[in-house]
């Protein structure tokens, strides 16, 4: 089968206040905004903010009415990814493939179009509320028919392309959802970690990682295992009341200046567990950056048979303990640091202890 998708389009996010988080991403994480739908535009039911940072394009979108099915969306879930949209060559042989396959179909094909031409889009749902919208661009030089191009420009901190979108699913739904991707958009099974390899003294979660054959769109599945304590995953679906995106991991080249930017700019990230770096060197050898300054960052490293890889997680992005931000800088590694899972755990644990929900 040739290779269905090509590679992330874009990241839709239903949030409260549009204008204020679109103000966000861009003082907090450098974002440009670059383009804007809503009533100006002639669209006087919701309002669009795009984003952009390099290849990563971010839609924030705002019902404004209150019959808008939005509404309910943002009751259940609070501020989250409703739609990960993939670029496609062909969205009708996607779309029915998908379908056939067993895909619910959301939206049928269909030409959008404006002054500079159409892009053809159909949408899909997959776990949870989350969609994926595939989107047939045809020459468009825009982002998409319908958005008024702006120049808001942020400060950029180095932040490239999307590198994975982790998806947190009920218990015993992993490989339902695996086989699913599989079936219906050829991403095939890259890696699996269970809960011996991904576990506390309290918690534990098994994940698989489907991929394209070309490793641009990687999606990671989470599900809950049996622990002592409740895991992450699990308050994740409470407060979500659903399977749904847990969070979106950003590729930099330099993890030491964005991470020294991000945290100017006010961004918060996991506290790094007392003694980590205690062993680290040991276990992971020699790197390029400095050590002393990635432990004063408080930057995770992690070494497989390809490389190393260096990442950090931001905290919640809201109140509800759902949505977050990875920042991942790859010096060949192409796993998913699997040496930091129990550093991540017990620093989520903690967190979960002071919310109650441990």
């Amino acid at each position: 089968m040739p290779q269905l998708v090509r590679k992330v389009h874009h990241v839709e996010l239903v949030v409260g206040n549009a204008k204020q988080a679109a103000y966000f991403y861009r003082k907090a994480f450098g974002f440009d905004q670059v383009a804007y739908r809503g009533p100006e535009t002639g669209d006087h039911a919701r309002a669009s903010y795009v984003l952009r940072q390099g290849d990563i394009w971010m839609v924030l979108t705002t019902p404004l009415h209150h019959l808008d099915p939005l509404n309910i969306w943002l009751t259940n879930h609070g501020d989250g990814v409703r739609d990960i949209a993939l670029e496609v060559d062909d969205v009708d042989a996607v779309f029915n493939h998908a379908v056939e396959a067993g895909a619910a179909a959301a939206a049928a094909p269909a030409d959008r179009e404006d002054e500079l031409g159409a892009v053809r889009t159909a949408t899909i749902g997959t776990y949870g509320e989350v969609l994926h919208t595939f989107v047939q661009r045809k020459g468009y030089k825009g982002f998409l028919p319908g958005y008024a191009p702006t120049e808001v420009r942020g400060l950029h901190t180095g932040l490239t392309f999307i590198d994975h979108i982790v998806g947190n699913v009920e218990d015993r739904q992993m490989q339902r959802w695996v086989d699913w991707y599989d079936r219906t958009l050829g991403l095939g099974r890259f890696v699996s970690y269970d809960d011996k390899d991904i576990s506390t003294e309290y918690t534990a979660l098994r994940s698989t990682v489907v991929a394209s054959d070309d490793r641009v769109v990687k999606f990671p599945i989470n599900e809950p295992a049996d622990g002592l304590r409740k895991s992450q995953i699990q308050e994740y679906i409470d407060a979500n009341l659903t399977a749904g995106v847990q969070h979106i991991a950003m590729h930099c080249e330099d993890i030491l200046e964005t991470i020294a930017a991000l945290r100017a700019n006010g961004v918060e990230f996991l506290a790094v567990p007392r003694g980590y770096y205690d062993n680290l060197w040991d276990r992971v050898g020699e790197v390029s950056e400095d050590r002393a300054r990635l432990a004063e960052l408080g930057i995770l490293v992690d070494r497989d048979d390809q490389g190393y890889l260096l990442q950090l997680f931001t905290r919640p992005l809201q109140d509800r303990p759902t949505l977050f931000i990875e920042i991942i800088q790859r010096r060949g590694s192409n796993s998913f640091g699997k040496g930091n899972f129990k550093a991540l755990f017990e620093t989520i644990e903690q967190e979960q202890a002071q919310r109650g929900n441990l």
